[in-house]
């Protein structure tokens, strides 16, 4: 059973950074895509970052220039760095894996598998 599991998150303020870690088990038969996602009460779920396993990165608008994503493959586990960080990045944030190839980087309906997530609140 594949399985992803979120760390790092927690109550930073305003201007500060966090890294978030997604480690991944179960070795899943395929990663062509790997991603992470966020969610604040009431809001759509939002695709804030995503790679490829070819190395190639795409980022929403709201965090490029402040988010970066990376991988270690060796360790099996996604990175998600947050610098200057903002009380709109308040949200739950989850990793996620697409087994094939997808055309929308960060739709979450291409992605099949889930963590549970790890709490950010940014405080002004």
């Amino acid at each position: 059973q594949v399985q992803l599991v979120e760390s790092g998150g927690g109550s930073v303020q305003a201007g500060g950074s966090l890294r978030l870690s997604c480690a991944v088990s179960g070795s899943p038969s395929s990663i062509y895509y790997v991603a992470w996602f966020r969610q604040a009460p009431g809001r759509e779920r939002e695709g804030v970052a995503a790679i490829g396993s070819d190395g190639s990165t795409s980022y929403s608008d709201s965090v490029k220039g402040r988010f970066t994503i990376s991988q270690d493959n060796a360790k099996n586990t996604l990175y998600l760095q947050m610098n200057s960080l903002k009380p709109e990045d308040t949200a739950m944030y989850y990793c996620a894996i697409a087994p094939s190839w997808v055309r929308r980087l960060l739709a979450a309906y291409e992605y099949g598998y889930w963590g549970q997530g790890t709490q950010v609140t940014v405080s002004s």
